[in-house]
């Protein structure tokens, strides 16, 4: 906003000096006056837009707060991605995926118990 020279109150108000061989008065008006209604949607929209932004970081900081909350890491609120990951994360991933097998085999002996125990066959077992 501070490239800004002339406001619609600035445009509206201006005032030009008449030569003879001038450009009519009338069509000088009535172009600055569609001049001054388009500023005036312009900066609407600009003020929508940045009403918008402000809401989108408000809302992308929350989303941060509560991914903190649950354990994940939060995305940088100036890209908008997740920050990357070097190479230790690989060994958490396969930690995870070594719980969910454990959490999987478990479940199975809950719902198949009885079937599971009567069965020699113990490859599936962690």
């Amino acid at each position: 906003m501070e490239n800004i020279n002339y406001t619609p109150k600035d445009i509206l108000q201006k005032e030009f000096k008449q030569k003879m061989r001038g450009y009519d008065p009338n069509d000088v008006d009535s172009f600055l006056d569609d001049i001054i209604k388009d500023y005036e949607t312009f900066n609407k929209e600009l003020q929508s837009l940045s009403d918008e932004n402000e809401r989108l970081k408000v809302q992308v900081d929350e989303l941060n707060k509560q991914l903190a909350v649950s354990g994940s890491q939060p995305m940088s609120s100036t890209t908008g991605t997740a920050p990357t990951r070097t190479a230790p994360s690989q060994p958490m991933s396969s930690a995870t995926n070594m719980d969910i097998l454990k959490r999987l085999s478990n479940l199975e002996r809950r719902v198949f118990g009885s079937q599971l125990d009567n069965n020699t066959n113990d490859s599936h077992r962690l």
